[in-house]
């Protein structure tokens, strides 16, 4: 799917703007976005950007990273999705990075989502949903997902078996074995447990547009 990703991180350039400040997701499709960014002929002015991650490519590309807080309101935000519906509300999270992900697209007029193919559904929730927790409320928040969805949160770890710790210095619960029927309810609903930052539905702040990666790239 590497093809179908970089084809839908290209088409994304078509709506940045030379000498804007944008918002700039995080993941392997992304990944591709931000090289393409980097070789644009008439450069952006710079970019907000949604993880330590993402901000090291940028800089290792030329582009300026700025804090949200010193931008104001974006134009343009572009990021991938582990799963997007046919409504255009998306399952993010999988690079932990959802808090500032979520952040971001509030901020931003325009919401550009880029996959591939494989992580267009026709119900969210295959994969886990990833929800973010402080870590003294992880096992709380964990019994209270598991009473509101009788679906099973895991605590997300390593390769080493430690806690996946985000850049925010909090924990990921996944989520497993959901079939989201009203993603909006159940956005609502976790957003409300103590001790949730935030919980990687996008159904309140959907993507404005979403482009599928292929030969041509598709819009939705």
């Amino acid at each position: 799917m590497s093809e179908a990703k970089r084809l839908a991180a290209e088409k994304a350039i078509e709506y940045v703007e030379a000498g804007s400040i944008i918002g700039v997701g995080t993941g392997s499709t992304v990944a591709y976005f931000i090289d393409a960014l980097g070789s644009m002929k008439d450069p952006i002015k710079g970019a907000v950007s949604s993880s330590d991650q993402s901000t090291d490519r940028l800089r290792a590309v030329g582009i300026e990273v700025y804090d949200l807080n010193a931008t104001g309101p974006l134009s343009l935000y572009v990021d991938g999705a582990d799963e997007c519906d046919p409504h255009k509300r998306l399952i993010k999270g999988g690079g932990a990075a959802l808090t500032r992900e979520k952040i971001i697209a509030e901020a931003s007029a325009r919401f550009v989502c880029i996959v591939d193919p494989s992580k267009q559904v026709d119900v969210l929730g295959k994969f886990p949903l990833p929800v973010e927790v402080i870590p003294m409320a992880r096992s709380l928040v964990a019994r209270e997902i598991l009473a509101l969805t009788r679906a099973q949160p895991v605590w997300r770890q390593d390769a080493n078996e430690r806690g996946v710790v985000t850049d925010n210095g909090n924990l990921i619960l996944d989520i497993h074995g959901l079939a989201i029927t009203d993603p909006l309810a159940l956005e609502s609903a976790i957003n409300q447990i103590p001790g949730v930052v935030a919980v990687g539905l996008f159904a309140r702040r959907p993507a404005d547009v979403v482009i599928v990666g292929g030969e041509p790239p598709h819009i939705l």
